[in-house]
This record gives C-alpha cells, sequence and structure tokens, in this order.
C-alpha cells in the first residue's frame, strides 16, 4: 500500500486536478448516451406512449414525453454543465424506472437488454449530483461571477 502511495504522490500531475476533466468527461458521456434515445423517442411519441401503456406504466402518454424530455433537457443540459445538480434528479429516476419496467426481467448483462447501463448512468448522475459539474461547466461560471458580485 505505501508503494501505491508513493507512485501516486510521483505521478507528473496532480490526481486532485484530474478531477473536472473526468467531471467533464463524465457530463460528455452522459449526454451522448441520452442523446440517441431522446432522440428516439421524439421521433415517434405516440409509439413510445403506446409502449409504456403495454408495459402499464401509468398515463403512458404523459409519461412518454415527461421521459423524452426529461432525456433532452439532459442532453443539452449535461453538455453544457448548466443546472447539472437540478437535471440529474429526473434523469435518475428516468433511469430507475427504465431499470424496473424494461430492464430488470432481463438481469444485468447489457448485452441481453439487462440493467447495467442505465446502473451505470445513475452511478455517474449520483456522483454528479454530489460534487456538481466541475469548474469547465456553465455552472461554475455562474458560481464564480455571482461571488465577486
Amino acid at each position: 500500500m505505501k508503494k501505491i502511495s508513493v507512485a501516486w504522490r510521483r505521478l507528473p500531475v496532480n490526481p486532485d486536478s484530474l478531477k473536472n476533466i473526468l467531471l467533464l468527461l463524465m457530463r460528455l458521456v452522459l449526454a451522448y448516451g441520452f442523446f440517441a434515445p431522446a432522440k428516439m423517442k421524439w421521433s415517434d411519441i405516440g409509439s413510445i406512449a403506446d409502449w409504456f401503456g403495454s408495459m402499464g406504466i401509468p398515463a403512458p402518454t404523459l409519461s412518454a414525453y415527461l421521459a423524452a424530455g426529461t432525456e433532452a433537457a439532459g442532453v443539452l443540459m449535461l453538455a453544457l454543465g448548466l443546472g447539472t445538480r437540478i437535471i440529474s434528479i429526473p434523469l435518475i429516476i428516468t433511469m430507475g424506472v427504465a431499470i424496473k419496467t424494461v430492464h430488470w426481467a432481463n438481469g444485468f448483462e447489457a448485452g441481453e437488454n439487462g440493467f447495467e447501463i442505465p446502473l451505470y448512468y445513475i452511478i455517474m448522475l449520483l456522483t454528479l449530483l454530489v460534487f456538481g459539474p466541475g469548474q469547465w461547466s456553465l455552472d461554475s461560471i455562474i458560481r464564480r461571477k455571482y461571488r465577486t458580485v
């Protein structure tokens, strides 16, 4: 363990300085991951509502619009780092519903349409909820601007 600690301190870059780039990459990966599902939902919202209804999701048309809207807003807000903590909450809920209604019965494996990928999304969203979007975000720029006022 001591060798790892020594090696960690000898890195040419301060590991703590990597936090902001990792948070940016996490936001961009999530935004990319939500893009195709949001686009697919909006391209045929009626079919999505019918599908939701067939799974027993209450108010399927409203639920389809809420899911599509949340994912579309998530793409934009996560990519920009704007309202990151706020959008993380409905995205976590959306992923939780997706796991329960679509993925759970298929088990864990992503290749079997299991809950692996939505679970990873939830973990990344929880990370952003706890740590925020990092310095390379509109949230950070806005926060810095209003701190100096």
